[in-house]
């Protein structure tokens, strides 16, 4: 049964006025939580006495935690309203950003680093809230800016974590991202109001539990495969433990009256196309922050190499997430003009386009800085069209869960970019003199079969627009 409560949408006052640049703060904190640790990995292995690999962990912790957390908070904020469960992933990401700011062991950052995943939550729910709150003439142009959001986070973390590894002590970083974290939590106490729509019903407990189960094991295969190696025992352990838990799950699934995830709602519409589409603009997304940073920070003895600081070269990937902010109004404009199914498939060709002009490693820092931009316009159009797909073919009481499972299939791609660009850049190398020294990097080779990679998943995804449904979208506007 829904239960109806709160205002209705388009509630006026400042309030009403705060609450999608609030929402989009959210994102945009959530985004940058997942970059922060990427630049101080070489640093935290040696202040915290641990190895590469065990460092790692920082980045794998939040990966995991974010996955398995997306769509459970999102069927959680279906069933008992989207503020609570906001509020209760906000905390979480608070309490994770203080044990990381205090932390003096790669344990303990571990262990906060899980607690800020949770906060990936807020993506979903955030989407929903605006669907129950924004008046239908401004949801468009609201979810694109919600989308946009998480580009800029990662687009601005990079350079930010990379000034204060560099300048400051480590933990500095992770105070900053308290103080960013109890922000947010004041802000969507103030301005995000009691949900409108909570279907209530009974949790999942044994879902959960197997999807968390699942999820693990596929994520962790795919992150350790290069170091496990692929066909090792833990890396085939884990893919396997995932198929045969994942299929217990999925019959699970489908037999209860309330699963924790629809499958036949999902599978059944142009969902499935939607969901596979994120998975490939994420997978696509990413590889932005493998091949960028180092194709700037390598020596310019490389031939290919611009060799700045990783300060230098976060700063330079930073336009990307500013020309999607940017451009967000207009991916909105484009989702009411053309429908948001033309409008992902445009923005994921833009963004092949970007990839394909990277593979002859021309132009130096100013060919990177095009490349970034480009595929940042590109992902400024596409994360628009997606939630606008979903509010299309939803109810609204499905809405976070629908926005959770694909924000979880992004999640997904991402961690899938993480393993195969390591495993193209690491597999072909070249002697470049270094300082003076001898040295092995990335060859040019790899680095263009990565830029090629890359643009095959985007204009993967281009080309699955066809299957989408054509229906009304955000806002009235249709979803062709």
């Amino acid at each position: 049964m829904t239960v109806t409560t709160g205002p209705r949408p388009g509630s006026p006052g400042v309030r009403g006025r705060a609450l999608v640049p609030a929402l989009a703060s959210c994102g945009t904190s959530v985004s940058l939580m997942n970059t922060l640790p990427v630049p101080m990995l070489p640093r935290l292995s040696e202040v915290l006495h641990t190895s590469p690999s065990n460092a790692s962990w920082a980045v794998t912790a939040t990966l995991l935690a974010a996955a398995v957390c997306t769509p459970i908070s999102g069927r959680l904020g279906d069933m008992y309203g989207k503020r609570r469960v906001m509020l209760w992933c906000l905390s979480l990401m608070v309490a994770g950003s203080l044990l990381c700011a205090l932390a003096d062991s790669v344990l303990v950052l571990v262990v906060g680093r899980a607690l800020q995943g949770t906060g990936a939550g807020i993506l979903p729910l955030g989407l929903s809230v605006m669907r129950d709150e924004v008046a239908p003439e401004r949801l468009g142009r609201a979810l694109a800016l919600m989308s946009s959001s998480v580009g800029l986070g990662g687009a601005l973390g990079f350079p930010l974590a990379a000034f204060m590894a560099q300048y400051v002590d480590w933990h500095a970083v992770y105070w900053l991202a308290t103080v960013t974290s109890v922000a947010n939590l004041l802000l969507v106490r103030w301005c995000v109001p009691a949900s409108p729509r909570a279907t209530g019903g009974r949790f999942d407990h044994v879902g959960a539990f197997g999807l968390t189960v699942v999820l693990t094991l596929l994520l962790l295969g795919i992150s350790r495969g290069t170091e496990w190696g692929w066909t090792g025992p833990y890396t085939l352990g884990a893919f396997g433990g995932a198929a045969v838990i994942g299929w217990v799950w999925v019959h699970h699934q489908l037999r209860r009256p309330e699963p924790l995830v629809d499958l036949r709602a999902s599978v059944g519409t142009s969902l499935l196309a939607t969901h596979v589409a994120a998975l490939l603009v994420g997978f696509s997304m990413f590889a932005l922050s493998m091949i960028l940073p180092q194709i700037l920070q390598l020596s310019r003895a490389t031939g290919y190499g611009s060799g700045l600081s990783m300060v230098s070269a976060g700063f330079c990937l930073a336009p990307a997430g500013v020309v999607m902010m940017l451009l967000s109004p207009r991916a909105a404009g484009a989702c009411a003009r053309w429908g948001a199914r033309s409008t992902l498939g445009c923005g994921a060709a833009v963004m092949g386009l970007g990839y394909a002009a990277g593979i002859p490693l021309w132009g130096g820092v100013w060919g990177v800085v095009a490349v970034s931009v480009v595929v940042g316009a590109g992902l400024a159009f596409a994360f628009a069209a997606m939630p606008a797909l979903i509010v299309a073919d939803v109810r609204p009481e499905q809405t976070a869960a629908a926005n959770g499972l694909n924000t979880l299939m992004r999640s997904i791609g991402m961690t899938v970019s993480s393993a195969v660009m390591t495993e193209i850049l690491s597999r072909d190398w070249d002697a470049a003199s270094v300082a003076g020294a001898a040295s092995l990097v990335p060859s040019a080779a790899g680095f263009r079969t990565a830029f090629a990679t890359a643009a095959l998943a985007a204009v993967a995804a281009a080309a699955l627009t066809p299957a989408l449904r054509r229906r009304r979208g955000a806002g009235g506007s249709p979803a062709r």
